[in-house]
């Protein structure tokens, strides 16, 4: 592999509001998650230099608002990507949300746009549209929603909100307000984004679907002389060899039924979301052919919902993947892997040396029994650093 660098990317990690464990799909292994265990991670990834943490949303999970609020002021460098709901929100409240929020975490705050593909859970919620109707709100929400974090007054009477003298009083801490994130892979998704957001984010599809996403998105959004920039949702299975890697990721679905795979695909074909159907589409809900592309699994779909790819291999071969996608013009990785403490660990340890990072005085330089070296042999003596042991 070459020694040139890429791209700096940000790399952020996952907070599992929605639970964790060993294995997919099986309470065996499975972790309580709470707040403590949240803080551990919080605070690993704020020690190990990932530049942020992506908090799920839905019915399945911890309110990511309040459990960003909780971790906020226990981290440093940490920036928290939190979702607004257009359609469960007015953009007035989630607007000073977003604004005290960006205060508490003195300018830590990402936004992540989600619109919502189940129309099941949507009912459940009291969102009673359509996929083209949620898209339309979405747009008149985020033209108010931006505007207000501007600094604007907004009245505004339009087909789905009316706001009449809305405004904040007291402004986020990031001017403008956060950078939005969002992510939608129809016509109607791709068509809002180009115009409201900052960056544009696909799920972990194979490099050449990924290219042809990207491609698409920046021809739309010059001809409207906006540009955005982008990122990628992954899970990742790193270990020391390829061999090891590969056989983490059979163990993570080794207790997964097929009934379990049959009802999780029964849930996922009833949304609506043109995300979550190519993602089902890659596995075909089979788990006799799961290397989809080189190094990419997509096993994790089985069973789980949104992202369902995850990148197998050892430190060298996963950063090589993660460049590939870089060289389509991606510089933001969220990731995530099981269990997801532990993952956070491997992967900086094993993938961050082979990384050119956004950031790469956030990361704190391993330090084991209070020194840079390794634990100390026999109460006496250092281990040799393996440069100097070769030489």
């Amino acid at each position: 592999m070459s020694n040139r660098q890429s791209s700096p990317a940000n790399v952020l990690w996952f907070l599992p509001t929605h639970g964790d464990g060993r294995y997919l799909g099986t309470t065996k292994g499975g972790r309580h998650v709470d707040l403590g265990y949240l803080k551990q991670i919080a605070q690993a990834t704020d020690d190990l230099g990932y530049f942020g943490v992506l908090l799920p949303t839905g019915r399945s999970c911890e309110d990511s608002w309040v459990v960003a609020s909780a971790l906020a002021p226990l981290t440093r460098r940490l920036r928290y990507l939190v979702a607004v709901r257009p359609g469960l929100q007015s953009p007035s409240v989630a607007a000073r949300m977003t604004a005290t929020l960006d205060r508490i975490s003195e300018g830590r705050l990402l936004v992540n746009v989600v619109t919502g593909g189940d129309p099941v859970e949507n009912k459940g919620d009291g969102i009673f549209l359509s996929h083209e109707e949620r898209y339309a709100v979405t747009r008149e929400f985020l033209s108010v929603y931006r505007a207000l974090l501007a600094g604007d007054t907004v009245t505004i009477s339009g087909r789905h909100i009316t706001i009449e003298d809305g405004r904040l009083l007291f402004p986020p801490h990031q001017p403008g307000g956060p950078p939005l994130y969002f992510g939608g892979s129809s016509d109607a998704g791709i068509d809002v984004a180009v115009d409201t957001v900052d960056k544009y984010l696909t799920w972990g599809e194979p490099p050449a679907q990924v290219a042809e996403k990207i491609n698409r998105v920046k021809a739309i959004a010059a001809q409207r002389k906006r540009r955005l920039s982008f990122g990628i949702r992954l899970h990742v299975i790193v270990r020391e060899t390829n061999e090891e890697a590969w056989k983490a990721a059979d163990e993570l679905i080794s207790h997964v039924s097929d009934q379990t795979i049959a009802d999780a695909q029964k849930v996922f074909a009833r949304m609506d979301s043109v995300g979550q159907q190519r993602m089902a589409q890659l596995h075909g809900g089979r788990r006799d052919n799961l290397e989809i592309s080189p190094n990419l699994w997509a096993g994790v779909g089985l069973v789980r919902g949104g992202a369902g790819t995850a990148l197998v291999g050892d430190g060298p071969t996963v950063a090589a993947r993660i460049k590939e996608y870089q060289s389509l013009g991606i510089d933001t990785f969220i990731l995530s892997g099981y269990p997801h403490l532990e993952e956070a660990y491997r992967f900086s340890e094993l993938v961050f040396p082979h990384l050119s990072l956004v950031s790469p005085s956030a990361a704190v330089p391993l330090r084991v029994n209070t020194g840079p070296f390794g634990e100390t042999i026999a109460n006496d003596f250092r281990p040799l650093d393996k440069q100097i042991a070769r030489s």
